[in-house]
């Protein structure tokens, strides 16, 4: 028999063990409270021979088939009984009788809703709702995302460069090759060449499955969105965000949304993630990105409702008793059940699970697993697209920019399938981002830059002002530190008078605080020490210490590089300051970048400063209306 399996194409490599635990399944059927139960064949182990049980034969003709339930209610026109269509299971439990919706071009007045039935009348033109369908939504092919790819690729070189001046006819070469190649009117040739051109304006380059590029912007409410422009199709995309998005939650214990589309993914980031934008190409290692992707799939309904199917084809869960179709709840029930007596980290309290939850080896689970990371999703292109990754064969390009590029707007505005978490569409952070700018021409040629105006003026703003001798001390606890060179006017006299109180203490041109004296004589040994209260004094380590002063000074400053911070300290290097930036950073305190235009060196900024600055970059071209 098992060789009889193995002449099959879809059995060719299947394992002389597999088939030994799918027939020892079969024969022992599962152990669930209710007893013992889905036991089809008799196996005589001794001469090694099946046999069917009895109502085993019947169970395979009312429940067999491969087309899976998805539980939708029949639509039956009263009083003819005449089928009409069906509805989504959760659109027929939330209406009421006498509700109307659409179906087809006729509305229907619903008249009874029954067991996986509604019952309607002709509602005789009346305004209608229109009803909704939950479910996965089909994935293009392989062939067509590669399609896609070839397009934006063979029409990137002839889009103009992001530097170069606009012109009227810039785009005519890319036109007239879309008109040629792929025979479109003009008119759809015009919109997918300026689509490309914004989208290339805004990042440097189009693209494609050779050139895969992270895109990460603020939002209106000071959080970050993280966009993967990856036009490998949804079913790479989806495991790609899920793992992303369980990576995230294993590093900064937070729980992102996120959502995947043919051509990129989004992950909406909170206060506490920052991390340099290019090392996210690398977060996922193709060696280990299946345990990651398992543990992911795990927590969400991918995983539930492949199980239910994968039950249901095995003929555990019957869909069919006594010539009556089981209620869908029933069959719900049936497979939890099972889920829990098979596989019981699955159906387990999250809190007394310690770690990642170990997959038993039971061959339902098997098939529902691999269901799961090949069919809904595409693990084996996506460990080969990391590898690549890797190995350097495709170009991974980073950008931060101070809004969306145009090739955003469709990830933030995706439908609901395309969610990979369970937070509803009125929830979602994307809908905090401000798109509208993308679609201006005239405003897209700086959308990579921040505008130097607002990073002046905020740099102005986060400066402290000090009017009083109070103002002034509340500011050097503040900034850490104030340099006498770059002390505002006026504050000489308003220091003064804090040293006279014993407040604050003139280190050798560092003016501070008492308070935060052994912060700074920590890191800058000093000769004279002020006198300060028992109660306020603290040791330090010299990498605290200077981790806190930075802490300070990137809050009044904005962006700076670290050469500058070590300067103002008097450092001869950066090291110390490089550790203090890169634990800020770690904290989500700091964000890097080349911020200010032309800049040569890395520059960090405090987050939220870096938020005002994008925010006033959005709102230079509001006010020129």
């Amino acid at each position: 028999l098992f060789e009889l399996f193995r002449r099959a194409r879809p059995y060719l490599g299947l394992e002389k063990t597999e088939f030994d635990e799918i027939v020892a399944m079969l024969a022992h059927g599962y152990a669930t409270k209710r007893g013992q139960r889905a036991a089809l064949v008799h196996y005589d182990a001794v001469h090694r021979k099946l046999r069917e049980r009895r109502g085993s034969r019947m169970a395979a003709i009312m429940s067999g088939g491969a087309i899976p339930e998805v539980f939708d209610y029949r639509v039956k026109l009263e009083p003819e009984g005449n089928f009409i269509g069906t509805l989504n299971e959760d659109f027929a439990i939330e209406s009421l009788p006498g509700d109307i919706f659409q179906l087809g071009n006729t509305s229907w007045r619903i008249l009874q809703i029954g067991n996986g039935v509604v019952r309607v009348a002709d509602a005789q033109g009346q305004p209608p709702s229109m009803p909704f369908w939950l479910g996965e939504a089909p994935s293009r092919s392989d062939e067509m995302s590669a399609a896609v790819s070839r397009l934006r690729a063979a029409a990137d070189p002839k889009l103009p460069r992001p530097d170069q001046p606009r012109r009227p006819d810039e785009l005519d070469a890319a036109v007239e090759w879309l008109g040629q190649d792929y025979a479109l009117p003009r008119s759809a040739a015009e919109q997918i060449a300026a689509y490309l051109a914004e989208g290339k304006r805004a990042l440097g380059i189009v693209p494609t499955a050779e050139a895969l590029v992270l895109e990460r912007f603020f939002d209106e409410a000071g959080g970050m969105q993280l966009v993967l422009h990856a036009p490998l199709g949804s079913r790479i995309n989806k495991a790609w965000g899920l793992a992303l998005r369980k990576k995230f939650c294993q590093s900064f214990n937070f729980e992102l949304q996120a959502a995947a589309t043919e051509e990129a993914l989004v992950l909406s980031l909170g206060p506490m993630h920052s991390f340099p934008l290019e090392e996210v190409f690398r977060y996922l290692n193709p060696k280990t990105v299946r345990e990651t992707l398992v543990q992911a799939v795990l927590d969400s309904p991918i995983f539930e409702t492949r199980w239910r199917w994968t039950t249901t084809l095995a003929l555990a869960v019957p869909r069919n008793r006594n010539g009556t179709k089981l209620p869908a709840q029933i069959q719900r029930m049936i497979a939890d059940e099972l889920l829990a007596a098979i596989f019981p980290d699955a159906a387990a309290c999250l809190d007394n699970i310690q770690g990642a939850r170990e997959l038993p080896k039971h061959p339902l689970v098997d098939q529902a697993i691999r269901d799961c990371l090949e069919q809904a999703m595409d693990l084996p292109q996506l460990v080969r697209t990391l590898q690549r990754v890797f190995a350097g064969e495709i170009r991974c390009v980073a950008k931060d920019t101070p809004e969306p590029s145009v090739f955003c707007n469709e990830i933030l505005n995706s439908a609901v399938y395309t969610f990979l978490d369970d937070a509803p569409l009125e929830e979602r952070r994307t809908r905090a981002v401000y798109t509208r700018r993308t679609t201006e021409p005239r405003n897209a040629d700086d959308l990579g830059a921040l505008d130097p105006a607002a990073i002046e003026r905020v740099r102005e703003e986060a400066w402290p002002a000090a009017n009083t001798a109070d103002e002034l001390h509340d500011a050097l606890l503040l900034a850490g530190f104030v340099r006498a060179t770059e002390a505002s006017p006026g504050w000489r006299m308003l220091f003064d008078e804090l040293v006279a109180a014993g407040r604050a203490f003139d280190a050798r041109g560092f003016w501070i605080s008492v308070e935060r004296f052994d912060e700074l004589n920590t890191v800058v040994p000093q000769s004279t020490t002020p006198a300060i209260p028992e109660r306020l004094r603290k040791s330090w380590t010299r990498e605290d210490a200077a981790r806190e002063l930075i802490r300070g000074r990137t809050e009044v400053l904005g962006p700076v590089t670290a050469r500058a911070l070590a300067d103002s300290l008097g450092f001869p290097d950066t090291a110390l300051v490089d550790g203090a930036l890169l634990a800020l950073e770690n904290e989500g305190k700091l964000l890097r970048g080349r911020f200010t235009g032309g800049a040569a060196q890395l520059e960090w900024c405090d987050r939220r400063l870096l938020a005002r600055i994008h925010r006033y970059t959005l709102n230079r071209p509001r006010k020129s209306l």
